[in-house]
């Protein structure tokens, strides 16, 4: 069974920045798992809000996808097998505020909403 652990969260002021990890354990032991195939998703989800995501990176290949919200300001990187996918956020706003999980769906594909697998999530809070 695939594990994600978030990490990272935490209250920061607008315009701070904060980095969240993802990391991703129990794929060595499932025979013909492959975690770099997967697309490995940041979501966030506000009280009262949906969910959405934030920030994707795609499976074997392919450019990182960004919600509008949150472009050149969010930036989502992995390591090559996607063990640990990282989200550094710069210049928060107050409207950031929520909990952020990663999350891992199969196909592969960026963006996406199902997934297949997902952490607990992390808070992260802006405040003036």
């Amino acid at each position: 069974q695939l594990q994600l652990v978030e990490s990272g969260g935490g209250l920061v002021q607008p315009g701070g920045s904060l980095r969240l990890s993802c990391s991703a354990s129990g794929h060595r032991s499932i025979s013909g798992f492959r975690l770099d195939w997967f697309a490995i998703g940041w979501f966030r989800q506000a009280p009262g809000k949906e969910r959405e995501q934030v920030a994707c990176i795609p499976g074997r290949g392919g450019s990182p996808v960004y919600a509008d919200f949150v472009k050149g300001r969010f930036t989502i990187s992995a390591d090559s097998a996607k063990e640990t996918v990282n989200l550094q956020m710069t210049g928060l706003k107050p409207e950031d505020t929520g909990v952020y999980y990663c999350a891992a769906e199969g196909y592969g594909a960026c963006p996406f909403y199902a997934h297949d697998y997902r952490g607990q999530g992390t808070q992260v809070t802006v405040y003036s």
